[in-house]
């Protein structure tokens, strides 16, 4: 069918197009407006802009103005901070007075066992995503820590405010490849505990030098008819019942030459320092063996006369015998060789926090002048003092306090990876077993020469294992 007779099969209406002149169109109405009137307008745009006007002061409210009054939750970051000795009731009144500044930042603060795993547990947690975003760490935990551990920014502390506020064993402990990974709180070094009764019913004084203290600790021995040891004058010689032993015997290597990190270049200082060590407890004219009890339940009970301890022993002392009479001195040194021990814990950042900026913001606070002497007020409260500051501008203000000798030996303390009480089963740990069964060996027959060797080969292997 073609197109024509599509078309010639329509209606004869259809064939027809409909033009415009055929088709009717109704006039429109004279009276009807063409648009609105403009006071109509003007009303919907009043309410228009009324609208906009109070939707904008409520979301200024909500998000601006009420966040401030009433620190809402919703905006809340929280940061976690694991802490070691303080009890949240200590720490508190600091925490409070830095969310105060920042409304926005809560601290929820736990102070965790350093008995139980403590180490593995922050490496563990943190790794799984659900560890501390600010921590407390051992001055010697830097290599086992590589990649927990965040370099702090400049903003946070530059080196040179750090160099001017805190010790050089901080600088050369916390400071690697020009960055700096964490702040101290507070310092501590080994140093010599004396009984004052006993040395004032022998007519001494404490000892300054190696010499003098080995005569005192002779001299004020007492002995029974059997040879056993009634009191001692030293503690010194064994390994398992003297407390603090890696700090000790670290101390003598330090002052005679010995480089904790390569015992062998220096062997035969190592072993001179091993000998004089072991030498207080061999056969003969021993003033210490291992039949007695550990040397801090001894120096309490009054049954020892020289004791080298850090600050927290004296807590412990004071706990076992509230009347016992001592002082702390400085430990005796070789002339020109005034060095002792440091052994103390800094707050990190971790480098899993999910809150970094706050969490340096607030870790920039713990490190504070006013913040320091707040906590020492604060843990005072509840012990005869609190932890001796880690920031040298502050050591003076303890000059009449019994934690005074730890800061007045710090400015010549080193650190030493034979670190005792810090339960890392790691890096500690493994050089103190090899430490042990050095000085273990000597007491058994074996020679310094060759016990220094097995030390060393040991100290090398554990220091590989962290890459030091």
């Amino acid at each position: 069918m073609d197109e024509n007779t599509i078309f010639q099969s329509l209606p004869e209406t259809d064939k027809q197009p409909k033009t415009l002149v055929d088709t009717p169109v109704a006039p429109l109405p004279q009276d009807l407006p063409t648009s609105p009137p403009s006071s109509i307008i003007s009303k919907i745009l009043k309410i228009f802009l009324g609208i906009v006007i109070v939707l904008s002061v409520i979301f200024i409210i909500f998000n601006f103005v009420l966040p401030r009054f009433s620190g809402s939750k919703s905006n809340k970051i929280t940061l976690v901070y694991w802490g070691l000795w303080e009890d949240s009731s200590v720490i508190a009144p600091i925490i409070s007075d830095f969310e105060e500044t920042n409304p926005n930042i809560k601290i929820d603060y736990s102070k965790q066992d350093k008995k139980k795993q403590y180490r593995e547990r922050l490496i563990t947690r943190s790794s799984n995503g659900n560890g501390p975003d600010v921590f407390r760490f051992h001055n010697t935990w830097i290599p086992e820590l590589p990649n927990l551990l965040l370099p702090l920014p400049t903003s946070i502390i530059s080196k040179e405010e750090f160099t001017k506020n805190y010790y050089p064993v901080a600088k050369s402990d916390l400071i690697k490849n020009g960055a700096i990974y964490g702040i101290p709180l507070q310092i501590d070094t080994l140093n010599l505990y004396i009984n004052t009764e006993l040395f004032r019913s022998a007519g001494l004084k404490p000892p300054t030098n190696w010499i003098e203290f080995t005569d005192y600790s002779r001299q004020l021995t007492v002995k029974d008819e059997n040879n056993n040891i009634k009191t001692a004058g030293a503690a010194m010689g064994t390994y398992g019942n003297v407390n603090h032993a890696p700090s000790i015997i670290s101390m003598l290597f330090v002052q005679n030459g010995v480089d904790l990190k390569d015992i062998a270049t220096s062997s035969e200082n190592a072993s001179d320092a091993l000998r004089f060590y072991s030498s207080f407890a061999l056969p003969g004219a021993n003033v210490w063996d291992d039949t007695l009890g550990s040397s801090v339940e001894m120096f309490a009970s009054g049954s020892l006369a020289m004791y080298f301890g850090y600050s927290w022993d004296f807590f412990i002392i004071k706990s076992i015998n509230p009347n016992l009479s001592f002082n702390i001195y400085p430990v005796p040194s070789l002339p020109g060789k005034n060095i002792t021990i440091a052994s103390y814990w800094a707050e990190g950042v971790s480098s899993k926090s999910k809150h970094q900026k706050e969490a340096l913001l607030f870790l920039k606070y713990l490190a504070q002048k006013e913040t320091a002497q707040k906590l020492f007020s604060e843990e005072s409260k509840t012990r005869n003092f609190g932890e001796p500051y880690a920031r040298t501008d502050l050591a003076d203000s303890l000059k009449s306090s019994v934690a005074y000798p730890f800061v007045e030996s710090a400015p010549s303390a080193v650190s030493s990876f034979f670190a005792e009480d810090t339960y890392d089963n790691g890096l500690n740990s493994q050089m103190n077993i090899y430490l042990g069964n050095a000085v273990d060996s000597i007491l058994n027959g074996t020679s310094p020469q060759s016990a220094v060797e097995t030390l060393s080969a040991g100290v090398t292997q554990v220091l590989k294992q962290y890459g030091q």
